[in-house]
């Protein structure tokens, strides 16, 4: 009706999973004679209600899903590997290979991921290797073509200290990748960090990330505290910035200040706490000298927070250093609690711990939470001892009840909750 061009005549409504896997098959074969570019097949869930119980996560709908045809491959030499740090200190070694065309775009560089995965290939320096497009888009190394191989190709030997600050690299227990625990003198973690502190979802300071080497290059920034002491007369002294883009940046630092707790403790750029966690935590705790408080415990009993993220938290807290740019960006006039009368939030239920369970008809589980956390509830994933009311649905599981019995919680409906916050 607006005019958008909608491939009308490739969406199909199915009743049955063979269906699917036939319209996919289908589709597949025809790709190419299609008047567009695909990468796979998009499945939806056909009902609004349905899809308005699922709700989505942080980042995607749980009522969606996408099917991906198998990515185009392409073979060159891998002429060496060079290795990059990541803002969390994470160590990704990159293929630097032959340009090769790969749908569409020409491929001279290809994630190498870590080094289980080059153990596992066997990749070498001089090697073909086969490289695809993840999801069409970020091209990574999926194989070795040994028949080409030279026999005195040495084996690849992974790097032991950081190639940006030299430090020894880490390697917890259970995880892949390699670290470079010098996260506050390592120069791409403390460039990373400050790219992450003013990204649109934390700070939203509007500046490039040119901007920040140059800055970091002229010592003006060292920390994301050293963006709240930025003046017009050192800005206007460099390269590129005249009277107007020294104002803007100034102004988009001073509007910062006004950014909710909940995205300040994400911008910090914890390991592990993104968007989601970061919000679960401030509405749970509510400032940041309770959550740099609180112990292993405390912290696993929030919503969706397991061991890793709390293990992630108390190490972070436990550095001095990040202590200090705490107090350095408290004293820059940054939130660091929750304002509860901010977008209609109350106390209603402060100090109430909630379990929802099942299908409802007013709320969708998502709204039902979010309810609760605006209200100074605490959402919780199972029932426990400390649990004060069970939110049952439709089709809620027996356990979840039978133990709400045992503990003698309240067991309440949406239209019990309703009343509660009306």
């Amino acid at each position: 009706e607006w005019g958008f061009k909608v491939p009308v005549k490739y969406i199909r409504r199915m009743e049955k999973m063979e269906e699917v896997f036939e319209f996919i098959s289908e589709i597949d074969q025809r790709r190419a004679e299609l008047p567009f570019e695909i990468d796979g097949v998009v499945l939806k869930v056909n009902s609004l209600k349905s899809q308005k119980n699922l709700g989505f996560t942080a980042k995607t709908p749980r009522w969606a899903i996408s099917y991906k045809f198998k990515a185009e491959q392409a073979c060159t030499r891998l002429n060496t590997i060079s290795f990059q740090v990541g803002r969390t200190g994470a160590i990704t070694p990159v293929a630097n290979l032959e340009p090769v065309n790969l749908a569409g775009t020409t491929v001279k560089r290809a994630s190498l991921h870590n080094e289980d995965q080059i153990k596992m290939l066997d990749i070498r320096i001089g090697d073909m290797v086969y490289v695809e497009k993840g999801g069409e888009i970020i091209p990574k190394v999926v194989g070795v073509d040994k028949s080409s191989r030279a026999a005195d190709l040495p084996v690849f030997e992974f790097i032991r200290n950081c190639p940006e600050c030299g430090a020894e690299l880490k390697r917890n227990l259970g995880e892949s990748a390699h670290y470079c625990p010098n996260s506050n003198f390592c120069p791409p973690q403390i460039k990373g960090k400050m790219e992450h502190f003013v990204s649109r979802k934390a700070m939203d300071i509007n500046i490039a990330e040119a901007t920040i080497d140059q800055l970091y290059r002229h010592k003006l920034l060292k920390s994301v505290p050293d963006f709240y002491d930025l003046d017009y007369m050192q800005l206007v002294m460099l390269e590129r910035f005249g009277d107007k883009s020294a104002n803007n940046l100034l102004f988009s630092i001073e509007e910062s200040k006004s950014v909710a707790f909940e995205r300040v403790l994400y911008a910090l750029g914890i390991r592990f706490v993104g968007e989601t966690v970061a919000k679960k935590l401030a509405r749970h705790f509510g400032s940041i000298e309770k959550i740099m408080n609180a112990g292993i415990e405390e912290l696993t009993a929030v919503d969706e927070i397991g061991e890793r993220i709390a293990n992630s938290l108390i190490d972070y807290f436990s550095q001095s250093t990040n202590i200090q740019i705490i107090q350095r960006l408290k004293s820059k006039g940054l939130k660091f609690e929750i304002e509860l009368e901010r977008q209609g939030k109350t106390s209603k239920l402060s100090g109430q711990n909630f379990v929802i369970s099942g299908t409802f008809n007013l709320f969708s589980r998502e709204e039902l939470k979010e309810i609760i956390e605006n209200n100074g509830g605490i959402n919780q994933s199972s029932v426990t001892s400390k649990t004060n009311f069970l939110i049952a649905g439709e089709n809620m599981g027996p356990a979840k009840r039978k133990k709400a019995e045992e503990l003698g919680i309240h067991i309440i409906t949406e239209d019990d909750f309703k009343e509660m916050i009306e």
